[in-house]
């Protein structure tokens, strides 16, 4: 993730739930969809979550799951005191091992249940860095292992895509004027890329089959399973 992206969070952690909150019942279906995702989970499950903001779904999770057990990686401080504050107030904090960072500065622990990547994998511009994400939550996860990530996605040089990017900035108020602004950013910024290629970038990452179990506008998610060769 870039250094100018992690500011950007970092300014606006206070609010930053405010800001996203029209968007709010998006998230509790995603929420209410990886809870079934991820039923196969021991009761004592170990979950990891990269990128983890302000603990939206590790407090949906730690809420039906007492026994699970949340590793969050998050590489802004501000966004990650969010979190804390709220694990603190919710009697999960306990539960729970903040890591400011990234991946690669997390010691080293027992492999990991599962893991989640939610709307972060967007960031990492770079396709070979993108796979490389992938990879290291990978290599992070017990052999068989699950993944539940979600990206914006879309083919955006498609009639359909164009369309669906439409009803997108509607939903998220961007004005008419500035949607060539936010067609730019998508492209570079974010790496607005077709499903099937994110798809393909979780697979080349070390997990096998990724299943789109998800989709809201340009919200796309995907459950996939450690390969064990990984």
């Amino acid at each position: 993730m870039q250094q100018d992206t992690i500011a950007m969070f970092d300014q606006h952690a206070a609010t930053y739930d405010q800001t996203w909150q029209a968007l709010a019942p998006l998230r509790e279906a995603l929420q209410l969809v990886l809870d079934s995702v991820f039923a196969p989970l021991p009761e004592a499950a170990n979950v990891l979550c990269v990128g983890a903001g302000t603990g939206a779904e590790i407090l949906s999770l730690a809420e039906r799951h007492p026994g699970w057990r949340f590793t969050a990686v998050e590489p802004s401080g501000p966004m990650l005191d969010v979190f804390r504050g709220k694990a603190e107030a919710e009697g999960i904090a306990s539960r729970c091992v903040f890591h400011q960072g990234y991946l690669d500065s997390l010691p080293a622990v027992v492999p990991f249940d599962a893991a989640t990547a939610i709307l972060v994998s967007q960031f990492v511009t770079d396709p070979v860095a993108r796979r490389g994400f992938f990879r290291a939550i990978a290599q992070r996860l017990r052999p068989g292992g699950y993944l539940a990530s979600a990206d914006l996605a879309c083919e955006m040089t498609s009639e359909a895509g164009s369309r669906l990017l439409d009803v997108w900035f509607e939903m998220v108020s961007v004005s008419p004027e500035a949607r060539e602004r936010a067609k730019a950013i998508y492209g570079a910024q974010v790496a607005v890329v077709p499903p099937e290629a994110v798809s393909d970038i979780i697979r080349e990452g070390g997990f096998d089959g990724p299943v789109r179990f998800f989709q809201s506008g340009l919200i796309h998610a995907w459950f996939a399973r450690q390969a064990l060769d990984s």
